[in-house]
Order: C-alpha cells, then structure tokens, then sequence
C-alpha cells in the first residue's frame, strides 16, 4: 500500500497537518459573496450613465446646480432600486444552498476517527458505507457490494458498481473509473476503502468548479441589446449637439456661450434621463412576478433572458426526469401490463391494455411481486404523510412496484423468513434470496435477463427464444430490464451455509424500468418548440435510454437522431456547429463536450439557456446567455454559476420564466418608447427653435421636470403593465434584432415628430400671439405634459388599439397618469413651483385648446397602428 504514502495503520498526526499545509484544505473553491457596496457599484456600469453624469458635469460647469441636482438624484435612485433588488435575490439564493457540512470516518493513527470533510488530506485511508457522501477522489483499496450514484458527475441516474481489483487503460472516461469513487457522489450500497489521491481543486469536481469560476460566461440579451441602444444614443446626441451647435454660431451668429447653454439643453432633452430607473423598476417587477411563479433571478439583467432565448440545452437526470427509477412495463404469461405513477412513491396502478387489471390478473402478477420484495434490500414507507425510501434505486422501484400490486416487504418477511441470500455483484449479475414457504425452502431471484434466464428450467428452445424477445423488445425501447425467477432450492439451507447458484428456476416475468419525466414536462417542452425554441437534451446516458426518453419528449424518433459523445469527438468546430443545427439530443457526453456544444451553439448564432442541476452541467451554465439551475436538487456550484434558479427544480416552471420575460422585454420597449420618443420631441422642438432663431422653448430645469418627474412617474408605473396575450405564441426575437427595430422606429419617429412639431408650431404662435416667452414656456410645458398623460395610452401596445385597452386593467398605470398630471398642476400653483419651473396658473380656456392639441398624437399613433394592420392583413391573405 504505498498510494499518497498510505499505510495500513493510515497517516500519523503530524503528517496530516504537514499535508494540510502543503495541499490546503479540502474544499471547493467559491466565489465570495458581492459586498453591497459592489453590487452598488454595478448599477452604474452603463454608456447611458456615463452620458447622464456627463451632462451633470456640464451643468455644474455652467453654473444650473438645480439641473446637475436633478440628474444626480435620477442616478441615486436608480443605483439604490437595482442594487437592492440584486442583493435580495443574492440572499435567496444564498439560502437555498444549504450548506452540507460533510464528515468523514478515516484511519489515523492505527485507529478509525471520524473528521470533517474539509480535513481530508490526500493519503488518508477513508472508510465509506451506504449513504454517506465521498469527500475527497479515492482509489479504491477494498470494495463490498459498493453502488455510488455519480449522476451529479456524469448524468448517469443508474449507481455505478465499484470494483477495487478493476484495472482499465489510460483515459477511461469518468463513468467508466470502476476503481474510483470522487468526491461529492453518494454511496447507495455496500462498504469500501480507499486511499485519497485527490482533494479540493484536485479533485473532478474541483476541476470543474475552476472551469467554472474562470469562464467568462455569455451577457444577458437585454444587456447586448441596450449597448447597442446606449451607443446609439451618444452618438445621436454627439451629433445633433455639434450640428446645433454650428448652425446657431455660424449661420444665426450667437455667442458660443449661448450655443453652450443650448447644447447642454439639447442634451438633457435628448437623454430620457427617467429611463435608469424606469428599466431597474421595469426588471424588478418582472423578478417578483417570476419568484412568485418558481423562478429566482441571480443577476436583474437576466430577467428578460429566457425569454430572448432561442435555444434551451437541457440537462436529463433531475431536470427533465425524476432521478427516480420507475417499473413503466411488465411482461409475464405472454401478457404485457403498463405501470402508471412517476417516481418512487407507489402512487399509480398497474393496467393492462389501458384499463386496470382484473383480480385475477392481479393474482397472477402476486408470484412476481413476491419476488420484487423478497430479493430486495431497499426500504420504502410512510412517515408522517409522506413516503420515504432507503436503498439502491431499482430495489426501491420494485417495492414500489409491489405497493401497486398490494404487497409490502414486512408483510411478506413476516410470512416468508429469510434464511439466507446472495447478494448482487456485477460479475454474477444477479441476487437471490433464500426463503422458507410452508416448511419448504424456495429461491427467488432477480437479475440480468440473459443471466437469470440461464438459471431457468426450459421445455423447448422455442420458448427460451420467445422470452429473450421479450427481454430484448424491451432494452431496444430503452427499459433497464430484470427477470424475476423462483424455484426449489437445498432443503435445511442454514443462514451459516454458503448457498448454491440456484438451478431449475421458473420463470415469473420481465420489468422494464426507467427513469420517468417529470410531471408536466412532455407539455413544457412542446409549448417551448410552439413558443420557436429549440431544446435540446444532453446527458451521460446511454443513447437508447436517451432516445426512449426523447421519444417520449418529442424531440426524436430514431437512433440516427441521436449524436453520441465518441461522434463528437471526431468532429471538428465547423463540423460541429452543422451537428447543432440538426441534432436535439446527445447522450454519452462528457461536461467538456457540453461547455463546446454550448459554444457552438453561439457561434451559430442562438441565444442559448443551459438547465442543470449537477456538478457537470456548471462550466456549461456559466458559459451560456443565460444559465437555469436547480434549486432544491441542485449542486452549489451549478448554483453559482447560473444566472436564474429554479425553486422546485421542475422543467416545466421554465416555460412561466420564458412568459414572463418576454412580458419583461415587452415593458422594457414599451418604457424605452414612451421615454425616448417624448425626448426625441423634445430635441424636435429645441433643433427647430435654433433653426428658425426663436429662444429656447423649454428651460433645462423644465426639460428635467418632464424627463424625470411626470414622464418619469408614468414610465415607472408603464413597468407594472400586465402582459397583453400570446406571449407565448409567437417567436423569439431573433438574436441580432436590435430594440431599436424597425416598427420602434417607426413609432418613435412617428409620435416625435408629431409632439415636438405641434409643440413648436404652439410656442411659435403664443409669442407671435404675444405672450412672453415665460408665459409661452409654461403653456408649452403644460402642452407637453398633456401630451405624455394621452400618449402613456399609446404606449400600451405596439399593435392594439389604446380604445381596446381598457385603462381598469391597469390601476397602476391610470393612477401615475393622474398624479403626474396633478403634480404639475400643483407646481403650476405653489410658489415654489413657481420659482423654480416657472410655472404659472393657465386659464381654463387655454387648458382647453392644448388639451385640444394634445390629443393629436392620440389620432396620428391609432393611425399608424390601423394602417400597419391592413398591410398585414394583406400580406398574410397573400401569402395563402
């Protein structure tokens, strides 16, 4: 035993603590929790707050403290709203992760003590028994009947038999390591040592939390998009302020301080300053209305993700099924019975033929289940409502099995004592279990069909051929099979003897077992390829399980569907972004292979979400646009390296996430119209003023009070509008779309050129009706207050009617239209409002004919929408 330099007698004291200083303690490395200071400071990486404190500076440049006040309050509020939001979803999923503190029994010493996980140094002799989970990679020195379920490394739902004697080539894949147990799988049977030859970082599971925390990761949708809006907008305000800027100094001869003045107005007219903070409401309401619904968003700007995704990459074991194996088919006396229920607990019925099985099939199926829970050593039970099992899991599927047909394991042991037993090893592929049965001692047995159909007594060769048919229709279809044989065996059989291979046995049936979908998730994935995404399954299971479950999915029919792990590995990239374009489901993958089908997706231009809740689904989470771990189930690390997380860990509850961003999205442009095309009139009105030489029409202070206080208030309350319907019936955007596409500008154009004109020719005429400027600014403010109360209604839907929106649905809504209304008209009245706006009381009359004016861009906007639907009318009955 030289392994580590490990003895019999294990390490000595002092050489543990010399290796713990030399190796580091045996833990995975995590990244620190962000402080609420940086998480603060996040809220203002973003070109349109660089250009909104920009324009604060020149503000305060000029000398308008009251306009770099008002840009710096908008700023606070926006930091403190979005840092809040992201430091509250941090601390939930904070909670969720539930830290496992792991011990360990090792050898120290020449004695076996038992330490924390975190102690294990690599040379420690570690002991493991069922249920405990591995702590550090070993090297199996002894092995008893050991199962461990890696299903967390490699995806695999079945446990895997160890052997220590198992010797196997140089880079045998990780699943295939019979003479390893790695750290964080769990022990479902039997009893080992080994050596630790890894711990922390040098373990497998530590390699991938590395890969995980050094992968850079995709951005969010909305992220890419709003830089793309952000760059936008600082070039259009670079260039509109230099060309204003030229016209007034050379062609109207104004002082450059003057056109400096303008310049700044020009700026602040053209920022929709309110934007921050309506876009950080925006996402964060859609971050309740997901949590209420399952969906725990990590990162504020990952809200809208799922719903921007054009391509879903799922894991299989624990995502899109139970993790939990389940009896779906028998096969006995020729006959074949379906088995209803998902899952461990016994809740389904056996039928036959779609209705259930009569009492006389049910009698005849007893002979079967005797055996399903004599030859068994799992336990399943009720406690305190609820049902509980312990075991290997096709040991816990048979009983559940036996619970349907209406036996239980005690009651059968009380009837049938156990006398003796063979237990199950990957080299005799089956277990048999010694019983007495009315003074005679009987064997019932269970195992690999070609073994156990071996061990049967058969009249004719035809009807051996006929059941290894059975047995093989059933693995062709993806079912994990056993046969379930009794017989005679040695009479006086003692629990001392060592019993015979059993002989001469009857054959009782077949089961088919697999690890079944969750509920709902066959219908989440079919409203996923409605709503134009693509899913893909990706898994460590072999390729027939995986296209049994695909079929059932709908994702694929044939084996030629499927694209394995050693396909994969001959490809080369070009190759490999053809494979993504046609291929739904890969089985035999390593994580490597998923972090490159992940990137070759990308490469193809999808926008892609990776679900998972193991170790192995990590680097792939952390490399997508957006990463979907599960909460309850799921791994710490799959939980760090995911943007979204969902709660109860149920595929289904990603279609709500993928609804509600898209709800997300659609408020986010509704916001983003509202706020920029009443800018963009405001800049209309401004440019046209210094173009016909009249005086500024709006102040810098008014123009704030219209972008961040009574636009402001109504874009913030636009944010809680409820979604629309059929949300989920049309496509994802595709990926290069801009926010800025064509129908937004068209909108924005549209209602900018109709507000800022009007606006103009109404400030045009009050001063040639006399009015003084003062006088004229207040009615033009006044006038474009108007306009932003009637054009919220336009701002509702990009295609609807605003008569067909009623404005109840949307209290909130109707009630920030009324209060920015009345908040003008209180400033129109206090003095301070006064003072500060220049604001000053309008007569009724006057209220009247801007009212007047103001509904134009309600006619001009209905216009535009009833035109846009005839053409599309048209066009789709020419398309028939």
């Amino acid at each position: 035993m030289t392994a580590m330099g490990a003895r019999p007698e294990g390490l000595h004291s002092a050489e543990v603590r010399e290796r713990l200083e030399r190796y580091g303690p045996n833990q995975l490395p995590r990244q620190p929790p962000p402080s609420l200071l940086r998480i603060l400071a996040r809220q203002f990486r973003s070109p349109l707050i660089y250009i909104l404190a920009l324009a604060a500076v020149a503000s305060l440049v000029i000398g308008d403290l009251s306009d770099a006040a008002f840009i710096g309050a908008v700023l606070a509020i926006n930091a403190l709203i979005g840092g809040w939001q992201e430091w509250r979803a941090e601390q939930s999923t904070r909670a969720l992760q539930q830290l496992l503190y792991i011990r360990a029994a090792v050898q120290r010493d020449g004695e076996v003590r038992e330490v924390d996980a975190e102690e294990v140094v690599p040379g420690d002799l570690v002991w493991l028994e069922s249920g405990v989970r591995v702590p550090a990679d070993l090297r199996l020195l002894m092995t008893s009947g050991l199962e461990v379920d890696e299903s967390l490394l490699t995806g695999e739902s079945l446990p895997v038999v160890k052997d220590a004697s198992w010797i196997g080539p140089e880079g045998t894949p990780l699943g295939d390591r019979r003479n390893m147990a790695h750290a964080g799988c769990i022990v479902v049977r039997g009893r080992a040592q080994g050596v630790a030859v890894g711990t922390g970082t040098s373990t497998v599971v530590g390699r991938l939390a590395l890969d995980v925390l050094a992968a850079g990761g995709g951005k969010p949708p909305l992220i890419v998009r709003m830089e793309r809006f952000n760059r936008m907008v600082a070039i259009a305000i670079v260039v509109a302020a230099v060309t204003v800027g030229l016209l007034g100094v050379l062609i109207h001869h104004h002082q450059l301080t003057e056109m400096f003045l303008f310049a700044v107005a020009l700026t602040v007219s053209a920022i929709p300053e309110g934007l921050p903070a309506a876009l950080t409401v925006a996402l964060s309401v859609a971050t309740t209305r997901m949590a209420r619904r399952g969906v725990i968003v990590r990162r504020l700007a990952a809200v809208e993700g799922l719903g921007s995704c054009t391509l879903i990459a799922s894991d299989k074991t624990g995502t899109l099924t139970c993790n939990e194996l389940t009896v779906r088919e028998i096969r006995a006396g020729g006959l074949v019975y379906e088995v209803t229920g998902q899952g461990f607990a016994p809740e389904g019925e056996v039928r036959r033929g779609g209705r259930p099985i009569t009492a006389e099939e049910q009698g005849q199926l007893v002979a079967l289940a005797r055996v399903a829970v004599l030859c068994n050593e799992a336990d399943l039970h009720l406690r305190d409502g609820s049902w509980v099992w312990r075991g290997d899991p096709t040991d816990v599927a048979l009983l559940s099995l036996a619970h349907k047909l209406g036996l239980t394991r005690e009651a059968e042991l009380a009837r049938h004592p156990q006398l003796n037993h063979i237990p199950f090893e990957p080299e005799r592929q089956f277990a048999a279990s010694y019983h007495e049965e009315g003074g005679v001692v009987r064997v019932f047995v269970k195992g690999a069909p070609e073994r156990v159909l071996g061990l049967c007594a058969w009249p004719s060769e035809a009807t051996l051929a006929a059941a290894q048919q059975e047995a093989s229709d059933l693995a062709a279809r993806g079912f994990r099979v056993l046969a379930l044989a009794e017989g005679p065996a040695p009479q006086g059989l003692g629990p001392a003897e060592v019993p015979p291979e059993p002989s001469g046995l009857s054959l009782l049936g077949f089961v088919g077992m697999i690890d079944p979908l969750r509920p709902g998730v066959r219908e989440a994935v079919a409203a996923c390829q409605a709503a134009g995404i693509t899913v893909w399954m990706i898994t460590g299971d072999h390729p027939v399980t995986a296209l049994a479950i695909a079929r059932d999915l709908g994702l694929a029919e044939t084996p030629e569907q499927v694209v394995t792990g050693a396909q994969l590995e001959q490809l080369a990239d070009s190759d490999l972004e053809q494979v993504t374009r046609r291929a739904r489901v890969f089985a035999r993958v390593t994580p490597r292979q998923k972090l490159e089908l992940v990137r070759a997706a990308r490469r193809a231009g999808h926008f892609v979400a990776v679900t998972g809740d193991g170790v192995n689904d990590a680097p792939a989470l952390r490399e997508a646009h957006i990463g979907v771990a599960m909460g309850r189930g799921g791994t710490d690390v799959a939980r760090e390296a995911a943007e979204l997380v969902i709660s109860d860990d149920n595929f289904a509850t990603i279609v709500a996430g993928i609804e509600e961003g898209r709800v997300a999205y659609d408020n986010v442009r509704k916001v983003i119209y509202l706020l920029v095309s009443t800018g963009a009139a405001e800049l209309v009105m401004v440019a046209l003023a210094v173009t016909v030489g009249l005086p500024l029409p709006l102040t810098a202070v008014q123009l704030l009070w219209l972008n961040l206080v009574t636009n402001g208030i109504q874009g913030i309350a636009l944010a809680f509008e409820p979604k629309e319907g059929g949300v989920l019936d049309r496509p994802p955007r595709p990926p290069q779309e801009r926010i800025f596409n064509r129908l937004m500008v068209e909108r924005t154009l549209l209602a900018a050129l109709t507000m800022g004109g009007v606006g103009f020719g109404a400030f045009r005429w009050m001063l040639a009706a006399g009015w003084g400027e003062a006088a004229a600014r207040n009615g033009l403010l006044l006038l474009m207050v108007l306009f932003e109360n009637i054009h919220i209604g336009n701002c509702r839907s990009e295609t609807r009617s605003a008569l067909q929106l009623s404005p109840l649905r949307s209290p909130l809504l109707l009630g920030g239209a009324i209060g920015a209304l009345l908040l003008h008209v209180v400033a129109m009245h206090l003095p301070l409002g006064q003072r500060v706006l220049g604001t000053s009381v309008v007569p009724l009359f006057d209220w009247a004919i801007l009212l007047g004016l103001a509904l134009s861009i309600f006619v001009v906007m209905e216009l535009h929408k009833l035109v846009r639907s005839l053409i599309a009318g048209a066009a789709r009955r020419g398309g028939r």
